[in-house]
């Protein structure tokens, strides 16, 4: 049964905790302007924000396995080395190319909300919107997962190797053991204080509590051996049964009951609303930029549509010739940043139940007028929403609630050319707090507003049955002037994420950096309020500057978690090499050969 309001008012008070937790780096100081070189290779490359799990994408490569095998059995693996990011309990969105066809698809796999939710399901007895926390914790906020059934749909198009093949690196692990990573540990670590200030014991915190900490609520150290049979189990039934062992059966059951049945609120997740889970192929939103075609994912992700509206927005400015991430260059970032998440907050949502004016978000037309309103000597402040073209006369309130950054990002090319740049997430570090079959279940019900209307006008992103919550993960994949792939990118990171992989993207295409070298450049993110830079770095010496024009700037740590790579043709086009791209601010490694 629920614990006492008290307990989540007091978990409340600690979300500075939580996004603190989330957002900081292994070490200090750790993302300097570019050192390292970027790693090659001829053949295929997997890159996750594991080691663990980049090796498991690249044991399905050298096997012969598409890109997408190579997909799932890294997310296999994070599921267990990194379940405060991405799990088979959360959701995700996965852009594909396929080489032969030339075709470019992306696959919806985000959660959605179960049938028995209404909008008033974020608000308290009063009609106030709850604390974060109050609306984190426990099954409230837990959505369907749409991870495995959407991998489960790419792999019966695109996967060459037999679907139990790709869980094979990861049953390994969870039964043979893996060693806990020091990012794993500085997370846990924290979480335990936490607990321990709350006088919870394990017995509070369910099947994660022994499997995390030990008696006393201490984080087991970094290097202990962590075995996970029930994660091993649940993937041999996977494996050996097929996507619907995870939707129906006994580990739905045990979902529903642990959702249903837990120390801090019930949630609404039936087994109807996992059997009725549907996978959704749609079109990416692709829009030119200087002489590349810039594509990502379109509603119910935000990720595309603003990231191409801050590029299309740039285009008119001449930033190849300032020099990269100069005051006039970061200025400029900054104010088309301003004006694309304005528009963000108001027209995003779930194009099943909202009309989203994807076309009219990114019309060059459209952003030309955006453009003229920047003063390129002065900060205009916080933007208004504008007035895209669209076909019809809806018209929303801003979205109101948090977006708190726990996600993850790999990306895959296989020995034909294919590519997967697949973004993945459980929500905030740790999901909902809850552990089922040995996985962690995502909250990511909390990325729908928390108010669902303002002054009587609906806000887009309100929860609704069924729905599927606004997103801003932002896989990426880049094409040249002759249609060829030129990068495939992405990050997690909350509503930063479009920040992270804009900026990455600039690096490459105005600034002709290398992948490993835009990725670790500074972080910088402006959503229409505070600029945000990321401290103990070189562009730290440009507060004052920024600060002159009008920007209010605050330095704190950005912790993005890039993972990319560039494609380089051969002149007598016979052959390609992939450079590949880490986020120093991670664990992640890329390796081919």
């Amino acid at each position: 049964m629920p614990r006492p309001a008290r307990i989540l008012q007091s978990i409340a008070v600690s979300l500075g905790f939580l996004v603190a937790g989330t957002a900081a780096p292994l070490q200090s100081a750790q993302a300097h302007m570019p050192e390292n070189a970027p790693v090659e290779a001829k053949k295929h490359m997997a890159i996750a924000a594991n080691p663990h799990a980049s090796r498991a994408g690249l044991r399905m490569l050298r096997a012969g396995g598409s890109a997408v095998d190579a997909a799932i059995a890294m997310q296999a693996v994070l599921s267990l080395v990194e379940p405060q990011s991405s799990g088979i309990g959360g959701g995700g969105f996965l852009l594909h190319f396929d080489q032969d066809t030339q075709e470019l698809v992306a696959y919806d796999g985000r959660e959605t909300a179960p049938m028995g939710v209404d909008d008033s399901l974020f608000l308290d007895e009063n009609g106030n919107p709850l604390d974060f926390l109050d609306a984190a914790l426990g099954g409230r906020a837990v959505g369907v997962p749409g991870v495995m059934a959407m991998l489960a749909k790419a792999h019966e198009d695109h996967g060459k190797l037999p679907w139990a093949t790709v869980f094979e690196p990861a049953i390994e692990l969870a039964e043979n053991g893996f060693a806990i990573s020091p990012r794993l540990f500085y997370l846990l670590d924290s979480r335990a204080a936490l607990y321990r200030k709350m006088n919870l014991s394990l017995e509070d915190l369910g099947a994660a509590g022994p499997y995390f900490f030990t008696k006393d609520l201490q984080a087991k150290p970094q290097g202990h051996m962590l075995k996970n049979p029930a994660y091993g189990k649940a993937l041999r039934q996977i494996a050996q049964q097929g996507v619907s062992a995870f939707y129906e059966g006994d580990i739905a059951k045990d979902m529903v009951d642990v959702i249903a049945n837990n120390p801090f609120a019930p949630g609404a997740l039936t087994l109807e609303d996992l059997a009725a889970y549907k996978v959704v192929k749609r079109e990416p939103v692709c829009a030119p930029y200087r002489s590349n075609k810039v594509c990502s994912m379109g509603p119910p992700s935000s990720g595309g549509t603003t990231m191409l509206a801050i590029l299309g927005i740039l285009e008119g400015f001449d930033l190849p010739s300032l020099a990269p991430w100069s005051t006039d260059a970061i200025h400029l970032y900054a104010e088309a940043s301003q004006l694309a998440y304005a528009d963000r907050d108001v027209f995003s949502a779930d194009p099943a139940f909202v009309p989203v004016p994807v076309k009219g978000l990114i019309d060059r037309g459209y952003l030309a007028k955006r453009r003229a309103l920047i003063d390129p000597r002065k900060s205009m402040g916080e933007a208004k929403a504008g007035d895209p073209p669209r076909d019809h006369g809806a018209v929303f309130a801003p979205n109101m609630g948090p977006d708190i950054p726990s996600t993850s990002h790999m990306v895959a090319v296989d020995d034909d050319g294919n590519v997967v740049s697949f973004t993945t997430t459980v929500q905030i570090a740790f999901g909902s707090f809850l552990m089922s079959n040995g996985f962690i279940l995502n909250n990511q019900l909390t990325d729908f507003s928390f108010t669902p209307e303002l002054e009587g006008v609906k806000v887009a992103n309100r929860v609704e049955p069924g729905k599927k919550p606004r997103s801003s993960m932002t896989p990426t994949i880049v094409f040249d002037d002759q249609d060829r792939v030129r990068m495939a990118i992405g990050s997690p990171g909350g509503s930063r994420i479009i920040s992270y992989v804009t900026k990455t993207v600039l690096g490459v295409l105005d600034w002709g950096m290398s992948i490993q070298d835009a990725i670790s450049t500074p972080n910088l993110v402006g959503r229409n309020g505070v600029l945000e830079i990321e401290r103990d770095t070189p562009i730290t010496s440009q507060t004052e500057a920024l600060s002159a024009l009008g920007h209010q700037v605050r330095a704190r740590t950005l912790n993005s978690g890039l993972h990319g790579f560039t494609v380089h043709y051969d002149a007598d086009r016979k052959g390609r090499t992939y450079q590949g791209g880490a986020d120093p601010r991670r664990e992640g490694v890329p390796l081919g050969d």
